[in-house]
């Protein structure tokens, strides 16, 4: 039994580590992304994210880092990377984040945004300039999806041959990217994180929709108010009949008489038994 065990025992391990193994290469294929060649979280520490992406902690000095999107739940955001939607860096003028780019390509740079303190629009809104070109032109991130969900700004861009080709504009490249956020006359710019990846944007781990997620969301809040609603009915209820209990008048309560399903025989059936005892003892005493 003991062998025989035992080479179950690999039997299932050696299954186990199979599945493991295509487990695993199925997810990289199905998730797999270009070369990162930069990567930080912006206003934050060291992460790394559900795809693998490892952002570095924020290096800049200028401006300021914040964390208070901590208070809120970022919407579209896989969970274990809340992290990168709520810290951020803002600042009260214009700020850039300088990348060296070493060889021609195909590039993708991805901004992630959240808006974590405006609830309404045209409060916040700033430009990103990529070098000399403007690649997002006035974001307001409250406007585009509200308060406390992710957005990304994807910009495609390619390097050959000392230029620069963005948005299908072209100018001189020296090999370092400044991605600047620049201020207008609503409030400061502000970035959660940034990456760089070096391929197309076919290759990018993407967001949910943000319909699907709208829909979801509703969904989730209709089944909360249900329930509350069948919370505040059941509770109603049971108010109700604790209510009738306390109230019930004194005179309804009915105090059984412990006599008055005696039968009066049965009341009278000592005493005779008792004259029946008495009457031979007295008879004897008499004879005495």
């Amino acid at each position: 039994m003991d062998v025989l065990g035992r080479r179950l025992c690999l039997h299932l391990e050696s299954r186990y580590f199979i599945f493991l193994i295509a487990l695993i290469l199925h997810v990289t294929s199905s998730h797999g992304i270009g070369e990162i060649i930069y990567a930080v979280n912006c206003g934050g520490g060291a992460h790394v994210d559900v795809y693998g992406i490892h952002y570095q902690k924020d290096p800049l000095n200028i401006g300021v880092p914040s964390d208070h999107g901590k208070v809120l739940t970022i919407r579209r955001a896989p969970p274990p990377d809340q992290i990168l939607y709520q810290t951020e860096r803002y600042h009260t003028s214009n700020f850039a984040y300088s990348v060296p780019i070493r060889s021609d390509g195909d590039y993708v740079l991805v901004m992630k945004f959240s808006e974590v303190w405006f609830t309404e629009p045209n409060r916040k809104i700033f430009d990103v300039q990529m070098n000399d070109h403007i690649v997002v032109d006035h974001l307001d991130i409250f406007a585009t999806v509200g308060l406390g969900v992710a957005h990304d700004e994807i910009i495609p861009f390619s390097v050959k041959n000392g230029i620069l080709t963005v948005n299908k504009e072209a100018s001189t490249f020296n090999g370092v990217l400044n991605i600047e956020f620049v201020k207008l006359m609503h409030d400061n710019p502000k970035v959660n994180a940034i990456y760089i990846m070096k391929g197309s944007v076919d290759d990018l781990p993407l967001l949910p929709p943000l319909q699907s997620m709208e829909h979801q969301h509703q969904y989730n809040e209709d089944d909360e108010e249900e329930e509350m609603m069948q919370q505040d009915s059941s509770s109603s209820r049971h108010q109700q009949s604790n209510q009738q209990k306390r109230r019930r008048p004194v005179s309804e309560l009915k105090v059984s008489d412990p006599y008055a399903s005696e039968d009066p025989s049965s009341m009278l059936l000592p005493v005779i038994i008792a004259v029946a005892a008495f009457v031979p003892i007295v008879f004897c005493l008499c004879r005495l």
